[in-house]
């Protein structure tokens, strides 16, 4: 399975972004997806996960309420849409993937992943 993300970029604060991320290979509807992010200096961090339909969703507290992750099983696509950035938004995103389905936040757990994506919110 390879995960292709794109959509990253250069955005004032305050600005939105789409990231997406297109699977090929595998079963796509029967992998839960995260997008996981990580900024110069630290640690990977969890953002966003679906389930396997688009009836669940988490979010880290930092982001609720201004990303919103989304699936089309059809078109093996994931995406979280970014509102409302803030210069600590400032990342390289990955998408990731988990064979088994579960929902789970920790990046450890997951199959498949990403090149990243560069965000970047200047103030």
């Amino acid at each position: 399975v390879q995960l292709q993300a794109s959509g990253g970029g250069l955005v004032q604060a305050g600005g939105s972004l789409r990231l997406s991320c297109v699977a090929s290979g595998g079963t796509f509807s029967l992998y839960s997806m995260g997008w996981f992010r990580q900024a110069p200096g630290e640690e990977r961090e969890f953002v966003a996960l679906i389930g396997r339909s688009d009836s669940r969703t988490y979010y880290a507290g930092s982001v609720k309420g201004r990303f919103t992750i989304s699936r089309v099983n059809a078109k093996s696509t994931v995406t979280l849409q970014m509102n409302s950035l803030k210069p600590e938004d400032t990342a390289v995103y990955y998408c990731a993937g988990r064979r088994d389905g579960a929902v789970v936040a920790e990046g450890r757990g997951y199959d498949y992943w990403g090149q990243g994506t560069q965000v970047t919110v200047s103030s």
